[in-house]
């Protein structure tokens, strides 16, 4: 990616939120990026190209953030960390997080949003399903649970959770409370050899 692009995408995500998407326009992100909005065409044809290339984005910038929180020793110790990772009081985090739900609420009204953030979903979905599977494999979680099945629900309930933690009804403490509880239900770490026999 270019760096004036990706600093494009990056003002994009900025924009949103700070601003929402209903009336956002291709000439306040072009003041937030310090271009023209001449260059934002060149780049993204329309606005509705420049919303989808910032929703990618953002799900990759997400995605960074939740890799590197991802520090545990097992599995299903990860997974949980990196879920956790999209609810934290860190800038970049509020300002991806902001904008991720945003797009989301838009998408119900704007339909060229649709298809991006399907598949930015799914693309959240099937690595969560993965590392579900994973942890299954090596025995970290019971062996009942169906990975595709949790990680739709997971990843939905984390989006609830944050959705909870911006509007200030929960702080990001609470939210991530309620997220691991619903994660030891969800995907619970199955019990040892010896746990099970007392």
């Amino acid at each position: 990616m270019t760096s004036r692009r990706e600093a494009i995408l990056r003002a994009s995500a900025t924009a949103i939120a700070e601003r929402g998407v209903r009336g956002l326009r291709v000439s306040d992100i072009a003041e937030v990026a310090g271009v023209s909005p001449g260059l934002l065409y060149y780049h993204f044809k329309d606005r509705d190209g420049l919303l989808a290339a910032a929703l990618t984005y953002i799900n990759d910038q997400a995605l960074t953030y939740r890799q590197a929180a991802s520090g545990s020793s097992s599995s299903r110790e990860q997974l949980v960390d990196y879920l956790l990772a999209e609810i934290q009081d860190l800038p970049e985090v509020v300002e991806n997080s902001l904008a991720w739900n945003e797009l989301r609420a838009c998408a119900v009204y704007e339909s060229p949003l649709r298809e991006p953030l399907a598949q930015a979903s799914r693309q959240w979905t099937a690595e969560t399903a993965e590392a579900i599977r994973l942890a299954r494999t090596l025995g970290e979680i019971a062996d009942h649970t169906d990975p595709d099945q949790a990680a739709v629900t997971i990843t939905a309930l984390t989006e609830g959770l944050s959705s909870r933690w911006l509007s200030g009804e929960l702080t990001a403490e609470e939210a991530r409370t309620h997220l691991r509880a619903a994660l030891d239900a969800l995907i619970p770490p199955k019990q040892s050899r010896h746990a099970e026999l007392r």
